[in-house]
């Protein structure tokens, strides 16, 4: 019987444990943490969007974007659900793609793919880091490294599985933080902290634009967060690596056109003269951001509307549609729900997952470069890389 020792019990080490299982391997799965499956547990807001109807390989940023194709396909979404079906995990297929444990609690994911293993005779060792990569290899038939990257580091995100794909010689594409949120430069996004807006953004590399998001935005202490900005933030976070400039643009009001906002305002000054150009703007925004453009502008709160000109009104539409803000970095792994970079791919065998550099030697999930973008996506590529490895194994 083939032994297989599988570091990292997150959604590829678990699939792959399971599938390893079934095709008659003794596994042995190790799990740093007590528990396993944390990055699973608070992904979603403990919802899981455990992957998405449909992904091909542009949804995935890589050096060697064409890696991810065969892997997806061979374990599409129709497979994942057959899969799931199988374990007894049913799931919820929304109307954008993204799905859910019809539970609607990452929990029973958890427990779930944790019961299926244990039957099928996995044996799950938590509170166990391993060091040596060496002394693993020496003892099992393979070894397949599902460690993860260094997102979410509080959950036990780290950089162990880079340092053991260096050991073989392996080259490492430089990480970065990504599907996280954006730290300003100085800038009055600090007094408008806790107000959120669905609006767009426009992320700006270098004074060129380079893409724009739609969705929530909201201002915080240190900067900026909400979906609009994490499905920009791979970008802007790969762009920093670089040492470009980085600025972000964002619209307030994406509903009005700069003309329309600035006549609205006009037009309220001719039908209530005396109300104030707060109350008028406190009508379109939260309070906080309202008194912010006024501030920003150097006009005073109390201004009436009819002591205000066309001019004006046009340099509040513009402040509210065209907001400029200077990006000063990520938010950091930390907060980062995953990481860019990682595993060479073109080291990897896109087939099986098994290093080209050492034999029995597999790499699965997020320590390869490969990421994803929000929606699923990055789940997607950690059950299909698992399952990839896991088959790779068995046949062998």
């Amino acid at each position: 019987m083939k032994k297989v020792a599988i570091i990292g019990a997150g959604a590829s080490g678990l699939i792959c444990s399971i599938v390893c299982a079934k095709n008659s391997c003794k596994v042995d799965l190790y799990e740093q943490n007590q528990n396993i499956g944390k990055k699973i547990l608070v992904s979603g807001n403990g919802r899981c969007n455990i992957t998405n109807t449909s992904f091909s390989e542009d949804d995935y940023f890589s050096q060697n974007n064409s890696f991810v194709k065969d892997a997806l396909e061979r374990f599409n979404y129709q497979k994942f659900e057959k899969f799931c079906a199988s374990i007894g995990l049913v799931l919820d297929a929304k109307e954008d793609g993204k799905v859910y444990p019809l539970s609607n609690e990452a929990k029973s994911v958890v427990a779930i793919f944790k019961d299926t293993a244990l039957n099928l005779g996995v044996n799950i060792i938590t509170d166990t880091k391993i060091s040596d990569i060496k002394s693993l290899m020496d003892k099992y038939d393979a070894v397949v490294v599902a460690t993860g990257s260094e997102a979410a580091s509080h959950l036990g995100g780290c950089a162990d599985g880079l340092e053991f794909a260096k050991v073989y010689g392996h080259s490492i594409i430089p990480t970065y933080p990504s599907l996280v949120q954006l730290e300003l430069s100085n800038s009055p996004h600090n007094k408008m902290s806790g107000t959120k807006v669905d609006g767009e953004v426009t992320l700006m590399i270098n004074n060129q634009k380079s893409s724009s998001a739609s969705g929530d935005i909201l201002f915080t202490a240190y900067g900026v967060s909400g979906f609009a900005i994490l499905d920009i933030s791979r970008e802007a976070s790969e762009a920093m690596l670089n040492y470009s400039v980085v600025d972000i643009i964002l619209n307030l009001l994406p509903k009005y056109s700069h003309q329309k906002l600035s006549n609205h305002l006009n037009n309220l000054n001719k039908s209530i003269p005396e109300s104030s150009i707060l109350n008028a703007l406190h009508a379109l925004l939260p309070l906080k951001i309202s008194k912010t453009i006024l501030d920003v502008l150097n006009i005073s709160h109390e201004t009436k509307l009819q002591n205000l000109n066309m001019k004006d009104y046009k340099r509040i539409a513009n402040q509210c549609l065209n907001w400029k803000f200077e990006v000063a970095s990520t938010h950091g792994f930390r907060h980062a729900e995953v990481a860019g970079g990682g595993v060479n791919t073109d080291e990897i065998d896109a087939k099986t997952m098994e290093s080209k550099k050492q034999k029995s030697l597999y790499f699965t999930g997020e320590v390869l470069d490969v990421v994803g973008r929000r929606g699923g996506y990055n789940f997607a590529w950690g059950w299909a890389s698992g399952y990839a490895a896991a088959i790779g194994i068995s046949s062998k």
